[in-house]
């Protein structure tokens, strides 16, 4: 299969992209000079950016973008980056896609306001759209976020995650978001029930694809390309789908070895250790069926749409998103 870039899928978008931009910059405006700075830096330091890509997209396959979609694409990126700013502080992260986090600059407590901060923002700008459907299902976007990082951090400590667990985490913690997305895009555009179900279940389907491809990022990816150590989920002792799937195929032994050496933290040797037997044990394996099994989930979501240009990025952002090496 030809790779496809995040900028290909972009080009048929740059215009709306331009309007997003200018709403984005303008809701990140404050009076407050030290917000500002702070805020300067996100934006230099922003992701891909894409989120507020798929709320573009969604709106677009079943109608016409106006300002609405704009200020969504807006909310969802600030939501997203709030929760980032604070996921940096609670792990005590000191980079962030390669560059100094906001915790690693302005210390923790300014962390976390700010990320306070960004969240307000969402909140604002949500009742600014005069949908209660909008601000319903951000508000449930936040509960579901939280709920999937609480969830994630009890069963770390126990060491009793199963595989129906770990689909729950990421359907919360990742799926959630981009699910949400690609609904709220839609709902801007189009008062079809249909379309909003159909969008919702392309991105939380995408998302759980997304997240997979993540974790299995953190056995053979590389720092200099995901911005991020290879095997930090070991040694923030988060089980993930690959080394779930190996300890199948395991002797209990070994996993009990595993496991306890996850208890105590891990080391570079460990980690090494570790991702040989993930990958010994076909642990990679696995995770990629199925993440490839919930990326056609996504695509199946909107078959029965036209064919268009829309829908032909939205079929290759799930290729890119599901494919992707950093």
């Amino acid at each position: 299969m030809k790779s496809i870039s995040l900028n290909q899928i972009r080009k048929p978008f740059k215009g709306e992209l331009k309007d997003y931009e200018k709403t984005f910059k303008s809701i990140m405006t404050s009076n407050v000079r030290l917000i500002d700075i702070i805020a300067k830096y996100i934006v230099k330091h922003r992701g891909k950016g894409l989120r507020p890509l798929l709320v573009i997209m969604s709106a677009k396959l079943v109608g016409t973008p106006q300002h609405n979609t704009y200020v969504v694409a807006s909310i969802v990126e600030l939501l997203h980056t709030a929760t980032l700013v604070h996921d940096d502080v609670v792990d005590n992260a000191d980079v962030r896609r390669g560059f100094p986090s906001i915790n690693a600059l302005w210390k923790n407590k300014i962390a976390v306001l700010m990320g306070d901060y960004l969240l307000s923002k969402c909140l604002i700008n949500a009742t600014m759209t005069g949908s209660l459907k909008i601000m319903h299902i951000l508000a449930d976007t936040s509960r579901r976020l939280s709920k999937g990082e609480l969830m994630q951090i009890e069963k770390s400590r126990k060491m009793n995650l199963t595989e129906e667990d770990y689909y729950k985490i990421i359907s919360d913690k990742t799926a959630a978001l981009i699910s949400s997305a690609s609904q709220l895009g839609a709902i801007t555009t189009s008062d079809n029930e249909e379309d909003h179900r159909n969008l919702a279940l392309y991105g939380e389907n995408l998302g759980i694809a997304f997240q997979i491809m993540d974790d299995l990022l953190d056995y053979y990816g590389k720092q200099i390309i995901t911005g991020k150590p290879v095997g930090n989920d070991l040694k923030d002792k988060k089980i993930t789908l690959p080394l779930l799937a190996a300890f199948q195929n395991a002797p209990d032994k070994e996993i009990k070895n595993i496991k306890k050496m996850l208890k105590k933290g891990v080391n570079s040797k460990d980690v090494r250790y570790i991702i040989d037997f993930v990958e010994g044990y076909k642990g990679v394996d696995y995770a990629r069926l199925k993440k490839d099994k919930f990326a056609q989930k996504a695509k199946d979501s909107i078959a029965g749409y036209p064919d268009s240009v829309v829908k032909q990025s939205l079929l290759n952002f799930v290729d890119y998103a599901s494919n992707r090496t950093k």
